[in-house]
């Protein structure tokens, strides 16, 4: 019996040894089948093997790209702004007696023309003061009537002697009681048919109307400070936007010749409505250093709706310049720029005015030697560059040589144009000078780009190394 059980024992023991074995050498076997893709995924490849190119490999696409020519043409110098719509005239309707509203004759929100009809007020009371009024106005106008009778019949029995002065005298001063009692009905009787004039609110403007904010029955007073309803002028309407004050001068100049065009875009909406400039506020906001403009606009299809922000284009003069298509206007932090398509060097890249920066670079060993020198650097524009010119303080040494390629290997964000100037400076007099690079563009633009402030030894003493101190 303890035989069979130790061969039990045994035969257990080596079946759980043999599933260790599988075990361990399946694990061993996905660690080389990982390490092998591992390898075959990152080049790696054994002794022997040789590397093979991935297969099917999509080929890189080409970018397509549009060529379009630049042209030479008569453009139009504008100045962009936010501007607001604001109305010419604005009127509040209230009532100007202390009365009940009887009636509405107006859709909130309606077109109306000066004259027409909006409200009805509750014009009875004004009406029995009005007959009162003219009661008292016939009254007095008798009394009048009969004491002048009564002056003239004691005129002449004065005359004739036969009653006193003082009758006579009577008589007047009763006349002119009376008369002055007719005045005061009278203005009494006007007073009473001008306030019956205000029963009936008319339209003093030509405008849109706004909801009224009472309705038939209500009682208004004078006092009243909410409207009952306000008109707004829609055609024409004002667009007023704010102008650099270094735009000023040629806006007052475009002015002086012809009141300039002024376009109002509404964002979102390709129309465009079109006025004149009306006037130019008088002072300069001194925090901003801006000017309020405001353009008359004819607006007779109300597509500008007043307090409406619109994006304003103004005019003002026509130039030549080079056009290009508002797409291949590129943005850098150096400004805008372009690609050109040149015929020798292929595609360059140029801003699209004036000039941006540039260096002048000294040789580290020694850029003076006697008998003459060569000074470089570099410069990039939007505009391509022409000419170059250094000086020496006020002085001209030369203008540059430009034939040189473009160079990327400056901290530019677009291609550098180099240039040289070959001088002789041995006989300079001592003392510091500044090196001064100037440019013109292809549009006439000149403009400093770069200077150096160098010192000088002397006649004779300029062949070695001058100090200096360089500036950007």
């Amino acid at each position: 019996m303890q035989e069979g059980g130790q061969g039990a024992t045994s035969g257990l023991a080596a079946s759980i040894v043999s599933k260790q074995r599988i075990l361990v050498i399946g694990g061993l076997l996905v660690l080389a089948a990982g390490g092998y893709m591992t390898a075959a995924r990152y080049g790696w490849v054994p002794f022997g093997a040789v590397a093979q190119a991935p297969q099917n490999r999509p080929a890189p696409r080409p970018v397509a790209v549009e060529v379009a020519t630049a042209v030479k043409k008569s453009t139009p110098v504008q100045i962009e702004a936010l501007g607001t719509v604001t109305p010419i005239a604005s009127v509040a309707i209230k009532s100007r007696i202390d009365t009940e509203i009887t009636g509405i004759h107006f859709a909130d929100g309606a077109r109306v023309k000066q004259g027409d009809l909006l409200i009805t007020l509750d014009s009875r009371t004004l009406e029995a003061q009005i007959l009162q009024a003219e009661g008292n106005t016939a009254r007095d106008r008798a009394q009048l009537e009969g004491a002048e009778r009564d002056l003239k019949r004691y005129t002449e029995l004065v005359a004739k002697s036969a009653t006193p002065v003082t009758n006579l005298d009577n008589a007047k001063t009763q006349a002119a009681v009376y008369a002055a009692a007719l005045k005061a009905d009278e203005a009494m009787l006007k007073n009473l048919q001008v306030q019956l004039s205000y029963c009936q609110i008319t339209a003093p403007i030509s405008g849109r109307i706004s909801a009224a904010s009472v309705k038939v029955g209500n009682f208004v007073r004078s006092a009243d400070l909410t409207p009952i309803a306000t008109i707004i002028q829609t055609a024409p309407v004002y667009v007023t936007f704010p102008m650099p004050q270094i735009s000023l001068p040629a806006l007052r100049e475009a002015i002086a010749e012809s009141a300039p065009a002024v376009e109002a875009v509404i964002p979102g909406d390709g129309k465009r409505a079109v006025g004149r400039i009306a006037m130019i506020e008088n002072t300069v906001d001194a925090a901003t250093g801006m000017v309020n403009v405001r353009a008359t606009m004819p607006n007779e299809t109300e597509l500008l709706w007043p307090g409406t922000l619109v994006q304003t284009y103004l005019n003002l003069r026509n130039e030549e310049a080079v056009t290009v298509p508002s797409a291949a206007v590129q943005v850098s932090q150096a400004g805008n720029y372009v690609y050109v398509i040149g015929e020798e060097s292929g595609i360059q890249s140029w801003g699209s005015c004036g000039i941006a920066t540039g260096r002048i670079e000294l040789d580290s060993t020694a850029w003076l030697t006697c008998g003459g020198a060569e000074i470089h650097g570099w410069v990039t524009g939007v505009q391509k560059i022409v000419n170059v010119e250094l000086f020496l303080n006020n002085t001209v040494l030369g203008a540059a040589n430009l034939t040189g390629p473009l160079r990327t290997d400056v901290s530019s964000t677009t291609p550098v144009l180099p240039w040289r100037v070959n001088v002789n400076l041995d006989a300079t007099a001592r003392g510091e000078y500044q090196l001064r690079a100037i440019a013109t563009d292809a549009l006439g633009n000149r403009r400093q780009f770069a200077m150096k402030r160098v010192f000088f030894n002397g006649p004779g003493q300029n062949c070695t190394q001058p100090r200096r101190r360089s500036v950007r």
